[in-house]
């Protein structure tokens, strides 16, 4: 799954643990395989990693993700700026569409969702604060990239929709959260049910979203008002 990149080995190596487990819950064998470690080395991070609650074993004794995580996740969020001025916009917009709503940050060739308010409905999109997705599909990762394959990126300032491309049966508007110089440095989204959104569901929610984005701004102070 890579190489060391902290130098400090041990650290990668845990590291290497649960990137493995991000993707999905693993068999001692499994672990082996994801992260190229050896079997003794891959057992003893993973039980470590256990009796601090970062990992947990599954009912079928598969290593996955602890719950320490969860609380850890919360106030790493918690701790960023902009998610806090984001949230009575995002509580807005998710009341104004009635669909679920989240704000991405980009890490990497990842994205990360920091703050997420499910849609009222029973049948709705459900983004877990914290969750790692990644930037080539769905229209947040295509505002928070830099390039979309051989296109060129999308303006920011405007919104993308993407339809069943992360996940079938589900589509969304994004646009970019933009600082002094014009550069995205989040993007807020609205996702749904395609039968809700329709397979144009810019056409429906794509105005509010850019001016979600424009008020979160002005509230972070990235912009003048």
């Amino acid at each position: 799954m890579g190489s060391s990149v902290s130098g400090v080995g041990v650290i990668d190596k845990a590291a290497l643990v649960l990137a493995a487990l991000e993707a999905s819950p693993c068999s001692l064998p499994d672990l082996v395989a994801a992260t190229g470690l050896s079997r003794a080395t891959a057992h003893r991070l993973a039980v470590a990693l256990e009796v601090h609650g970062l990992v947990r074993r599954d009912d079928e004794g598969r290593f996955t993700l602890g719950v320490r995580l969860i609380a850890l996740g919360r106030r790493a969020a918690e701790a960023i700026p902009l998610a806090d001025a984001a949230l009575p916009v995002l509580a807005a917009l998710r009341d104004e569409t009635g669909e679920s709503v989240q704000l991405y940050l980009r890490d990497g060739d990842r994205r990360v969702c920091v703050a997420a308010l499910e849609s009222p409905h029973g049948l709705r999109t459900i983004v877990p604060m914290g969750a790692s997705l990644p930037l080539d599909v769905g229209s947040a990762g295509r505002i928070l990239s830099t390039a979309v394959g051989a296109e060129a990126a999308p303006d920011p300032r405007r919104w993308v929709e993407s339809v069943g491309e992360r996940e079938a049966g589900v589509a969304s508007v994004s646009a970019g959260v933009l600082d002094a110089e014009g550069e995205p440095v989040a993007a807020v989204s609205v996702s749904g049910p395609i039968e809700r959104t329709t397979r144009h569901p810019g056409d429906r929610y794509g105005e509010a979203v850019v001016a979600a984005a424009r008020r979160i701004e002005q509230a972070a102070g990235l912009r003048p008002g």
